[in-house]
């Protein structure tokens, strides 16, 4: 798979201008071209996989600004995540990353984590109150936490535990509700706006308690043989539900991107896992694709009063780039706030998945440090972001320039007009 990815570039930089990792460091050993030149010279057998290429391709913030600005739109984040998994087998996964992973994989026993997370994290930390959600400032130095990061708290009790699993909403249509494991945690407004958003649209609801986490932060980690069995349960699991609801939504882009285009390349060695996962695709949309396309939401919110707040939006890369999903949720937000455009929407906030956040911290910051000021110089009263990875990263990059605002997920500003 690697080499099939390498032979097809011709070398016509067209995608080093956009990629995130030049940009903070201009040297082209670590710019799509030149991840593809190593990566080919490793599978010839021409480069050992040594300490000094483990740094270069775990630089890559997988952010595929590369693949979309490609003639011939080559998955070069698919080779990297690849060569990921042959890192991971020889230098083996970090202690706390293998101990997040574990956690990740068995929600009863995260669920009683995350509410002894919620009592004693204000032994820990320093709680700061938003509008939407709290935030927290690590007082002390862990792996995962610098002590300027801004967290995201804990949540008293998850989203799926604090509601009967199917919502009656005497409509006609079922969908199934994958949460992600942010928004179950952390965000759980998320949820709670997609509940009053179906509520409103007389949709009924299935909460779907026996999802599993996608899986996206060991895969972009290599730790495939976690990402495959998590993957395995959800798409049995999704195949199951679709015999009884509509369509899956996710409001989470990282999620929805996990599950409707990289569980197949996940299972490139499997085809008939491959196959499963992509007869799924159809049936699974980010939440504001699904109620632009195929609800009357934009209608109703027509009808609404505007309200006297001013957003900007960020473009996920696995929302804009991996799922084409961009104008939807500024068509459903349009309606009632005053939409300000940023310079460059689309440019990657720089949360790159937990190698980035952990070991590589100073190039997300950077990159980070790069995109608050664009949201800054709209003077918005909030960005929005369908992705609980950006708004975590939006959320701390803001925090570090001293900005006053926040990041929201989308679905919590419509059901917000929607009560109004």
């Amino acid at each position: 798979m690697i080499k099939e990815i390498s032979n097809e570039c011709i070398k016509c930089g067209k995608c080093i201008q956009v990629c995130t990792i030049y940009n903070i460091n201009r040297d082209e050993t670590t710019s799509p071209r030149g991840f593809l030149d190593l990566l080919g010279a490793y599978k010839d057998g021409n480069l050992a996989l040594d300490k000094n290429l483990k740094t270069i391709f775990e630089s890559c913030f997988l952010c595929t600004n590369c693949v979309d600005a490609c003639p011939k739109s080559i998955k070069t984040d698919a080779a990297i995540e690849n060569v990921r998994v042959d890192i991971a087998k020889k230098y083996g996964i970090a202690w706390y990353k293998k101990m997040a992973f574990w956690f990740l994989s068995h929600r009863k026993v995260l669920d009683i984590c995350a509410r002894m997370g919620y009592v004693f994290q204000s032994c820990g930390f320093k709680i700061k109150k938003e509008n939407f959600s709290n935030s927290m400032k690590p007082r002390f130095k862990m792996p995962l936490v610098k002590k300027e990061r801004l967290l995201p708290t804990a949540s008293k009790k998850s989203f799926l535990n604090s509601h009967e699993e199917f919502i009656d909403n005497g409509g006609e249509k079922t969908i199934g509700l994958f949460i992600g494991c942010m928004g179950n945690y952390a965000y759980t407004n998320i949820g709670e706006s997609i509940l009053k958003i179906c509520q409103s649209l007389k949709i009924n609801l299935d909460l779907m308690k026996k999802q599993v986490c996608c899986g996206a932060a060991m895969y972009f980690t290599g730790d495939n043989k976690t990402t495959k069995k998590l993957a395995k349960k959800n798409i049995v699991y999704f195949e199951e539900m679709l015999k009884k609801v509509d369509a899956i939504i996710i409001p989470e882009a990282t999620c929805s991107g996990m599950i409707k285009v990289d569980y197949a390349h996940l299972f490139y060695d499997e085809p008939s896992w491959q196959e499963r996962a992509i007869k799924l695709q159809d049936k699974i949309f980010l939440a504001s694709e699904y109620f632009y396309k195929h609800t009357n939401l934009k209608e109703i919110l027509a009808k609404k009063e505007k309200l006297n707040l001013k957003i900007t939006y960020h473009d996920p890369c696995h929302a804009k780039k991996m799922q084409g999903v961009f104008k939807e949720p500024r068509e459903l937000l349009s309606n009632n706030f005053t939409l300000l455009e940023m310079e460059n929407p689309d440019m990657c906030c720089g949360f790159g998945g937990v190698t980035m956040q952990t070991n590589n911290y100073h190039l997300s910051k950077t990159a980070g440090l790069k995109k608050a000021p664009m949201i800054q110089k709209t003077k918005a009263d909030f960005v929005s972001a369908e992705c609980s990875a950006c708004r975590m990263q939006l959320n701390n990059s803001l925090n570090l320039i001293s900005s006053d605002i926040r990041c929201v997920n989308p679905v919590e500003l419509i059901a917000k007009a929607l009560t109004f």
